[in-house]
């Protein structure tokens, strides 16, 4: 009996969900655990993959928004009879198995050697979208991430110096003409969550801090494990999970009836991905060593840019960390990510003149400003959550 596909539930609270792209066509071979199409919810966009072995029977949803449960495929064995779902549209072949009418001229070596498997080229979910958007052939495209995997950034460089046919049943705009750009389901939330936030009463606190401390702790760190790049980020997501046990009244979540009050620190960072503003977390990152927290950073940070992440990676967050230091912002107030009671926003590490044993000097100085749900946290206590965070910066054997 023919197995049904049904839409996958990715993350609590997840009730629908677009295909947005076959990845395997009707009467091809699939099997278990390979990627079947891909599926944009509010927070990621991922690939689904398959649960059973055998032929793609039918497609009976080939793209569109579609409800968690409901049957979107059938899989079996090859020529066996499949029931006709109600609602189904008519199945579309992956973008890759589309062949124009007259043959395109052989593409150059070094494109040629892009990682396929099954004859399907070996592309990220992100770099497959920005390439049918722009109307670029991923068979003209060499790989640069893991084994020869096509990624977004040879999407974008396929372009450069080459104008590009346009999409599919996409429109040329015009010189001057304003482009129009719809909205991802991503964009949507994260449009949504932006005016709930804009809607809870805040406040906001500044603190500055020395980070010549912390600065040649993440010297001594690159220079002893090379493999391990430490940064700044993981040391203030250290620094910060230790603050909130300290001072668990900003670990905090307002509800209608109760505050609620997390026994651990997940850390969410702020990630600008090609997709938008994701913030993937670092789960009980109190009990992690800095070690363990830069290496979890940077494998959520790649797979964020590489549109990867899956909805576990989004969830359960009771802090952020927003960090534009990199762009040389002095300072910034980042806006709250509910439910949690409180972000923080990094501003750059800079050389500035500042008192010291009764004169002056120049110290490096990071501005921190922390945002804060004024429902659940009064302003003592994170005034002292503030001074934790400072005090451990300029001396980190406090919170290592």
């Amino acid at each position: 009996m023919a197995t049904e596909v049904i839409l996958p539930r990715l993350g609590q609270g997840m009730e629908s969900g677009t295909i947005v792209r076959w990845l395997k066509s009707e009467g091809e071979q699939v099997e278990k655990g390979e990627p079947l199409f891909e599926l944009d919810t509010d927070k990621v966009t991922q690939e689904v993959e398959a649960e059973a072995n055998g032929v793609l029977l039918k497609i009976a949803v080939a793209e569109g928004e579609v409800p968690v449960g409901q049957t979107v495929a059938f899989i079996g064995d090859k020529g066996e009879a499949v029931p006709e779902p109600a609602g189904a549209t008519p199945p579309v072949p992956p973008a890759e198995a589309e062949q124009p009418a007259e043959p395109e001229p052989a593409a150059p070596p070094e494109a040629r050697a892009t990682a396929t498997t099954n004859g399907r080229i070996k592309a990220s979910p992100l770099a497959r979208r920005l390439a049918r958007e722009r109307g670029i052939d991923l068979a003209t495209l060499r790989g640069t991430g893991p084994e020869g995997r096509i990624v977004a950034e040879d999407v974008e460089r396929g372009e450069v110096g080459a104008p590009s046919a346009p999409a599919p049943g996409a429109v040329p705009v015009p010189a001057g003409e304003v482009q129009r750009l719809p909205l991802t389901n991503i964009r949507k939330t994260i449009a949504r969550r932006l005016t709930e936030a804009w809607q809870i009463p805040v406040f906001q606190l500044q603190v500055s801090a020395e980070m010549t401390r912390v600065n040649d702790l993440v010297a001594r760190f690159r220079e002893r494990d090379p493999d391990v790049r430490l940064t700044v980020t993981d040391v203030l997501t250290k620094v910060c999970a230790r603050a909130l046990m300290r001072h668990r009244e900003v670990n905090a979540e307002f509800t209608e009836d109760a505050i609620l009050l997390h026994p651990s620190a997940t850390i969410g960072l702020a990630v600008a991905a090609p997709q938008g503003l994701v913030v993937p977390v670092i789960r009980s990152a109190e009990r992690l060593s800095l070690t363990e927290i830069a290496r979890v950073r940077a494998d959520l940070v790649g797979r964020a840019r590489e549109n990867k992440l899956r909805a576990e990676d989004l969830e359960g967050g009771t802090f952020t960390i927003s960090n534009l230091g990199m762009f040389a912002v002095q300072s910034f107030t980042a806006v709250l990510n509910p439910p949690q009671a409180a972000i923080v926003a990094v501003g750059a590490t800079e050389d500035r003149v500042v008192p010291a044993d009764g004169g002056t000097a120049v110290r490096p100085m990071v501005t921190l400003t922390g945002t804060f749900d004024h429902r659940a946290v009064d302003g003592a206590p994170a005034a002292a959550f503030l001074q934790t965070v400072r005090e451990s910066l300029e001396d980190p054997g406090l919170a290592l």
